[in-house]
Order: C-alpha cells, then structure tokens, then sequence
C-alpha cells in the first residue's frame, strides 16, 4: 500500500516575504503621484509668476542681501544656487525664467525626469539666493521638489506617457528628443561644474544624468531583457521609497504643529483662532474675518478641531474610511486658512502634499470624467456654434 505525501506548503514568513518584493519592485500609488506632480509644480509656477514684480528685489540684483553676503550664506548653510555664479541681471532673468517653464513643463509631464531635475536647480537656486526672505511655504516646496525627482510621476496623466503609447503601438524604441536633451544638459554640467570631485551637488546632478542615460540605452537595446527588468525593479522601489518619504514627512509636519499647539496657552482654551482673524496682516478680507471672529462657539470648535485634526491625522493612515474623511476635512482647513488668512501658498502646498493620501478609486473617477469632458467639450462646442440660437 503506498502513500502520498502532501507537497509542504511554504511557510507564512516567505508568502509575506514575496508579497512584500512584490510590493516593492511594482511602481505604487502612480495615480497618487501624478496628482502630486500636478498640483506641486502648479503652485511653483504661479508663486514665481505672482512675484515676477518683485523678482530682482527678492532674490536679483537689487536684493538688499548683496552678491557677496548672500554667497557667504550660502556656503555656511551648505546650500546650493546657480545665481551664486554670477551677478548679473541677465543670468538671473534666465535662470528664473527657465524655472517656470520647467514648472510648467512638469505640470504637463513633458519630459518629466529632465524637467524635474530642472526645476528642483531652478527653485533651489532662486531661492537659496535669499534665504532671508522664506516662510513655511518656501520651505516645504524645497523639501518636496527634491523628493518628486526620485518619483515615477509621469506615468500617467503626462504627455510622455501618451508618447510611450505611440511609440509602443508604432514599435518605435529611438528618441531622438530625449537623447539631444541629455546631451545638452550634460554639456551644461561640464561647463558649468567640471567633473565632480568631492560628493556635493554636482556628484548628484552627474548621478542623475548617468541613471537617465543608463536607463534610456537599456530600454533601446535590451528590451525585456533581465538588466532591464532589474532596473525597472530599483526605480520602482525608489519612486515607493519616495512616496513614503512624502506621506512621512507630510505626517511629522501636522503632528508637529498639532503638538506645538497643544503646548500653546491660546490654544488649550480655545481662542488662538480668535486672535489670529484680528490681526490685519493676515486678513484679507476684514470683514470675514470679524464676521467669524464675533462668534465664540465657531471660534472655540474650529480652534479645538485643528490641533485634534493635525494630532490624529497620522494615527487615521490606519483605517482606509477615516483617513478619507479626514484629508477631506484637511484640504477644507487649508483652503480656509489660504481665504481668510491670506497663506495662500503655505495651504496650497499642503493641499499638493495631501494628494498623496487620495485613494485611487477617488482619482480614477475623476480622471475618468475629465477624459470624457475633453471629448465630448469639442463636440457640444461645435454644435452649440453651428446652432441657430
């Protein structure tokens, strides 16, 4: 009489294991970081262009921190600006110039690896020029402007990924676009920093320009090859990396300052919130702001539900329901403090770092409706043309 022996099952440590390989090497949460993409650069772009008056009394040549005083700065802080190369009015006009088109070039996913490095140089730069002048917004577009490099953000939702698209159905693999790109950055670098010598930011930048033509020549010749699945595997654990290093560091910013106002006298007793809406600097429109000032049970649930919001929010990533209503409830709060407090940029950075929270099905839906708006737009626009009304 013979027996069978039962195949041993693999254990529950190796399925958790592969699971999380699994969950590393497969790009996560690309909806999430197209969004981000969108909203950050969009809101770099139209904070350059809302202080294109002020520009050269800012961070250009008439900036009270001379040339001289502002690189000495610089080096102490170990910070890094392009317009610490020269003085000049017409070098500053292009390096400011040349950001907001890569803000913009980001916000439409052209080029977006080249365009990202870009405009991660072009905001450093200008605003390390005169770090004398930054608030909280400031800070946080730096941060995250370094940390959207490291993502996949233009897998969709971008133009490059509609080119990949056409590409792959003509089964075209050269581009020829992308490779006079990274010739011409790559000669900028020789000539604005040499070869590095010592590990700085121009050893990153010359890191970055290699990974890109490293990733470009393996795609072209070694399609489907395992060097290529091995690099497509590192770079989606990066953009996962990445992302995680976003949420962190979006949850150490609201319970930091949950926890800072905790401590704060105003706020245990509800009526911070009441003085911040009478101080004229931070009311754009007065009459709002005493309007809602002059109610003392909004004040008091409105102070009371900010430091509970901002304390609890990184505790709620643990239940999917919670955590959506709260982002809700987060976005509300900043777009709030942009109208009546006038922070417009510090909220709406913010807002782009909540963009990371947002569940999937949420962005597939809206970006469902939106395709479908832009293809029926053209044609209810005709016929509303061509119609005798």
């Amino acid at each position: 009489m013979s027996t069978t022996v039962a195949p041993a099952r693999p254990s529950r440590f190796r399925e958790r294991l592969a699971r999380i390989a699994g969950f590393v090497r497969t790009t996560q949460a690309p909806y999430q970081a197209a969004v981000f993409r969108i909203a950050l650069s969009t809101v770099i772009a139209a904070f350059l262009l809302r202080e294109w008056p002020h520009r050269r009394v800012l961070w250009g040549d008439r900036s009270p921190l001379s040339f001289d005083m502002a690189h000495v700065i610089a080096s102490e802080r170990g910070t890094f600006s392009l317009l610490s190369w020269s003085d000049d009015r017409l070098w500053f006009e292009i390096v400011y110039a040349l950001t907001i088109a890569a803000a913009l070039a980001v916000m439409v996913g052209w080029r977006t690896r080249t365009m990202a490095v870009l405009l991660m140089v072009g905001l450093l730069s200008v605003e390390n020029r005169n770090l004398l002048v930054d608030d909280g917004g400031d800070n946080i577009m730096r941060i995250m402007v370094v940390y959207l490099v490291f993502t996949r953000c233009g897998r969709v939702w971008s133009l490059d990924a509609r080119r990949l698209r056409s590409q792959a159905a003509a089964k075209v693999r050269s581009d020829r676009t992308g490779v006079a790109l990274w010739i011409a950055t790559g000669l900028f670098l020789l000539v604005g920093f040499g070869l590095p010598t010592a590990v700085d930011w121009p050893l990153v930048f010359w890191l970055l320009w290699a990974a890109h033509g490293v990733w470009y020549a393996a795609n072209r010749d070694f399609p489907g090859h395992e060097v290529t699945r091995v690099l497509d595997a590192a770079t989606a654990m990066l953009h996962n990396c990445a992302i995680v290093v976003i949420a962190v560091q979006v949850c150490f910013i609201y319970s930091t300052a949950g926890w800072y106002k905790i401590r704060g006298s105003l706020w245990q007793e509800g009526s911070a919130l009441y003085y911040a809406l009478n101080v004229d600097y931070f009311a754009p429109w007065p009459e709002l702001s005493e309007l809602l000032a002059s109610n003392a049970v909004i004040v008091l649930m409105l102070t009371y539900g900010t430091v509970i919001v901002q304390v609890a929010f990184p505790f709620t990533l643990f239940s999917r329901r919670v955590k959506n209503v709260l982002i809700a409830v987060m976005v509300a709060e900043h777009l709030g403090i942009a109208l009546l407090m006038g922070i417009t940029f510090l909220s709406l950075v913010m807002v782009a770092c909540d963009a990371v929270f947002l569940p999937t099905a949420f962005l597939l839906a809206v970006g469902g409706r939106s395709e479908r708006l832009r293809t029926h737009l053209p044609r209810l626009l005709q016929a509303r043309s061509v119609s005798p009304g």
